[in-house]
């Protein structure tokens, strides 16, 4: 019987307020995520969000503000467990950490939300998705800068296979699509490979690189006649 006496229309009403909030907003952040194709898209920020309501709210209506803050603690710790599955280490990067921190934050939307804090939910959650948005333009741009070091942790590479007479052609494409990629090329060797062909490696100046940007230019460059073989490959130097 204590579960129907335990029954209050006024703090259901409040818990849905809480809980639609966290789902809004979580999804909002989601949608971003999904949008970039991450790891954490669209259903894990509005589980980690409303998960996180929910805790918070259940333990603000039996506790208190003294019950809210306590759950509140363990959500920032807890949270760290799922942010550390979607980080990856893939041909000695590190991806996944923006993901990661992201769930972190949504999480935090959630714990404002279930605490009703409405409108402190709703400008976090506008501070997140103007980081992963707003920022990111600044990001690509700084990383795309070469390093002015003499020391470079990964190389990437460039190697395009063409036939000899087609040297010149397969030469001029390879600089041309790499500098509309905005990567510059720091060293250059033209090398035998067969009988009839020879072998460009184009190594790139240090900077951020982007996977699917050099996966992007190698499909470029095999769509052309004139070239057999085009690929990446990163590589560790001290």
């Amino acid at each position: 019987m204590e579960a129907i006496q335990n029954i209050d229309l006024i703090s259901l009403g409040d818990t849905i307020i809480s809980l639609f909030t966290a789902f809004v907003l979580g999804g909002v952040i989601g949608l971003e995520r999904q949008y970039r194709q991450r790891t954490a898209g669209l259903r894990t920020n509005v589980l980690v969000a409303v998960g996180a309501a929910i805790f918070v709210d259940t333990a603000y209506r039996l506790y208190g503000h003294d019950g809210a803050v306590h759950v509140m603690a363990y959500v920032v710790s807890g949270i760290g467990f799922l942010g550390a599955g979607v980080i990856m280490r893939e041909e000695g990067n590190v991806r996944g950490l923006n993901t990661a921190a992201t769930l972190w934050c949504s999480a935090a939307v959630g714990a404002c939300a279930g605490a009703d804090l409405v409108l402190e939910s709703i400008l976090s959650a506008a501070f997140v998705l103007a980081t992963n948005t707003l920022l990111r333009p600044v990001v690509d741009r700084i990383n795309r800068q070469p390093l002015n070091i003499p020391a470079v942790e990964v190389t990437n590479t460039i190697y395009v296979i063409a036939p000899i007479k087609h040297r010149k052609d397969a030469l001029l494409t390879l600089e041309q699509f790499l500098e509309e990629a905005n990567y510059p090329i720091h060293d250059l060797v033209i090398q035998p490979f067969s009988t009839n062909e020879i072998e460009i490696k184009a190594t790139l100046a240090a900077a951020s690189i982007e996977r699917n940007d050099l996966e992007r230019v190698a499909q470029q460059l095999l769509a052309t006649d004139f070239i057999s073989q085009a690929f990446w490959s990163p590589s560790t130097t001290e």
